[in-house]
């Protein structure tokens, strides 16, 4: 496989004028645009976490809150993820606009949202996603799919007549930042990248070589 060298990134350019020097703020703004356009799943990130041991996972999740503290996501603690997040809080978050030709990464550590915040969040869910959660042990070997549809059916019984409850290990996590590199394709791979870094609480801003 070669490298695609009619594709170039013309749309736009990116100077450090054009960001504002919160980096939360700064995505929001990115964030805001990418909701203009027909990207699908605009929320759709890559988190990547590594085991106590520096083996690293990657996978594709969705963003579901952001605030001044962090980025929002919900899984089941005892998933690969989980596992890795409880041995390393460590890890580091992508987010891909092709439309847009532009990238973010977010690099911090993952902390547990409190109980509430999850409950409060599992109840908006469809209910088909909330029975979903109950039905799959995440990450765990089974022989069939049948296993997870016959799980389905008996908690889609049990709680038919009833609200159904967030499991104990489904939780929320948010990723509390502490680098963001926001990248603008340029022509010729002469990309324009800028990174910024906190420090005693300030955010400093650096331009990077493509």
């Amino acid at each position: 496989m070669t490298e695609d060298t009619d594709k170039q990134y013309k749309l736009m350019n990116l100077k450090i004028s054009d960001l504002h020097k919160d980096p939360i703020v700064q995505f929001q703004k990115w964030y805001k645009r990418v909701l203009q356009t027909k990207i699908l799943f605009p929320n759709a990130f890559i988190l990547s976490t590594s085991n106590k041991n520096g083996l690293p996972s990657s996978r594709v999740l969705l963003l579901k809150d952001l605030d001044d503290n962090g980025f929002k996501f919900y899984t089941n603690e005892y998933s690969r993820k989980g596992i890795d997040l409880k041995e390393n809080p460590n890890a580091s978050i992508c987010f891909w606009w092709d439309k847009l030709e532009r990238q973010v990464r977010i690099d911090g550590k993952v902390t547990l949202l409190k109980d509430k915040e999850s409950d409060e969040y599992f109840a908006t869910r469809p209910r088909e996603s909330q029975l979903g959660a109950w039905a799959s042990d995440q990450s765990t070997i089974i022989e069939s799919r049948k296993i997870i549809e016959k799980n389905y059916k008996k908690y889609d019984k049990k709680f038919a007549n009833t609200k159904i409850p967030r499991p104990d290990y489904w939780k929320g996590y948010k990723l509390r930042p502490n680098v963001f590199e926001f990248w603008q394709g340029r022509v010729n791979r002469l990309h324009d990248r800028f990174r910024y870094v906190k420090k005693n609480n300030l955010w400093s801003i650096e331009r990077l070589a493509p």
